[in-house]
């Protein structure tokens, strides 16, 4: 276990700096830059027509029966011997067709809905971790506690738009688990939740504990997006039973599915960038014409989360110049196809050290220069997401938190232009008293969260805190100021009952 140095002057780095009315303004983001793109758009009309290619000729492999009898009687050739599904491109033009170009995404409380749009711009942190890590408590495998912790970390700051399963809670039996999972989301949380597809029953049950704890109708649950899930082909050119079937469910209910294959260059995708993102692009358009041919119109993003290996180990990397490509490549894709898409940050990095930061800032402003509409795992993932960290996330949020901060619009009035500040100043004087600064100091600037200012002799004489000890403090007392959002009570009790019967009736195992 790590021991914590006691530090001096730690109490001054409790307050949290970022001030509620300015963080309010980070709850929706719009993309303040013009996309970027790093291919030609002949190039990449090539990589979509080179997609649909291996679609009609070489096909994708799909394990569920259900799946390819509706791709079958919507004319793929399917090929029962191998589970070979080949889709013409006809069937993908007419996907895209049906497939929303924006969808509203709704949480219990209204001010945190958000737009799911090209355009728009959402963060979620890092999720999918067996393992936590803190200065406090170390590395260890994720429980129900850090799940729950992680999640009032989601909660407490405005620039986390969406929630994520940032710790796999391993002390509950995997048949239960789900049941935990959306409990802790529903009353910890009131921001728009994840669910796991893992199996029919699985899926079921989530949507049927978010309208009874949300108490809604029927129609109330369908009018929006109350969950959305990311449907990870199995790289290089299967859909497996799971996956499939949750396309298929979340589309029926109305609910979103991010197709996201997993593309790692040199390993489960062809070594090059062009090569990886072909590979990419016919899975995205194979899940995304699943989805639609199950329901038309049916909430469906397209997601890619690219990058390479390292080829002396076989290792994912981040935050690499191919990753980075691979980002600006995919925006180019997605709006080629007009949908709103997901990108991801994330780390390789086995701690919260400056190659974690420079891996996820790198990934971060690629997503942000090609406009993705949701970054997943933008704060938080270590290890290429065998570890949630605790100092990362806050470290992380602290790079969201700017990015809000370049998403707001520049001032536009004459009071910015500073005629008066420029005119009250003589030449070689300075602005510290002018009659401008003394009415907007106090919240001119943005006011760092982790970030220390102050100079080297009082950074010494303040303890000598590093970024990571400081974020730990951070933290600490993030935690300890939480507060549940209003209804929590009421909705733990409407899930009580369901919960306590469903276990009583065995659970719902996942489906491998």
């Amino acid at each position: 276990m790590t021991t914590i140095r006691k530090r001096r002057g730690r109490e001054k780095r409790l307050e949290t700096p970022v001030s509620q009315d300015r963080s309010l303004k980070y709850r929706q983001l719009r993309h303040p830059f013009a996309a970027q793109g790093f291919f030609t758009e002949d190039a990449i009309t090539n990589i979509h027509n080179m997609a649909l290619k291996i679609l009609e000729e070489l096909g994708i492999k799909v394990l569920l029966d259900e799946a390819r009898k509706i791709y079958k009687a919507s004319g793929a050739i399917v090929n029962e011997d191998d589970l070979m599904v080949r889709i013409g491109r006809e069937m993908v033009t007419e996907a895209l067709k049906t497939a929303p170009r924006s969808v509203p995404i709704l949480a219990i409380n209204p001010a945190r809905n958000q737009q799911f749009e090209l355009g728009t711009l959402m963060f979620a942190p890092g999720g999918g971790c067996p393992n936590t890590t803190n200065l406090e408590r170390g590395r260890r495998p994720g429980s129900i506690a850090d799940f729950e912790e992680t999640l009032k970390l989601h909660q407490s700051f405005d620039v986390i738009h969406q929630l994520s399963p940032s710790a796999e809670p391993q002390d509950v039996p995997p048949h239960l688990r789900h049941y935990a999972t959306m409990q802790a989301q529903m009353t910890l949380s009131d921001k728009p939740m994840f669910l796991y597809a893992r199996g029919q029953k699985q899926v079921e049950h989530g949507f049927e504990m978010i309208r009874v704890g949300f108490d809604l109708t029927d129609d109330e649950f369908t009018a929006g997006t109350w969950a959305s899930t990311v449907i990870n082909t199995n790289s290089p050119r299967m859909l497996d039973i799971p996956m499939a079937q949750g396309i298929m469910d979340f589309a029926r209910a109305g609910q979103l599915s991010i197709i996201t294959p997993f593309c790692l260059a040199g390993a489960m995708a062809p070594i090059t960038v062009e090569g990886a993102l072909v590979l990419q692009h016919a899975e995205a358009l194979a899940g995304i014409t699943l989805a639609q041919l199950s329901k038309p119109g049916a909430p469906v993003a397209y997601g890619g989360f690219g990058s390479n290996v390292d080829m002396k180990s076989g290792a994912p990397a981040f935050g690499t110049p191919e990753q980075v490509k691979m980002t600006l490549g995919t925006g180019q894709l997605a709006r080629l196809i007009g949908l709103p898409w997901r990108s991801a940050g994330g780390a390789a990095s086995n701690v919260a050290d400056m190659q974690a930061g420079l891996e996820n800032n790198m990934a971060m402003w690629a997503t942000v220069m090609a406009q993705a509409t949701v970054v997943k795992h933008a704060a938080g993932w270590l290890e290429g997401g065998l570890t949630f960290g605790y100092e990362k996330f806050i470290n992380d949020v602290e790079a969201l938190q700017t990015f809000a901060e370049l998403c707001q619009p520049p001032e536009d009035s004459e009071n910015a232009l500073a005629w008066s500040a420029i005119k009250q100043v003589d030449p070689g004087g300075h602005f510290f008293d002018t009659d401008q600064t003394m009415r907007r100091y106090k919240d001119a600037f943005y006011q760092p969260l982790v970030a220390d200012l102050s100079n080297f002799g009082a950074w010494t004489e303040a303890g000598a805190q590093t970024s990571t000890e400081r974020a730990y403090a951070v933290w600490q007392e993030t935690l300890s100021n939480y507060q549940a959002p209003k209804g929590s009570a009421e909705i733990a009790e409407r899930l009580a009952p369901y919960i306590s019967a469903s276990t009583e009736a065995g659970g719902a195992p996942p489906v491998a």
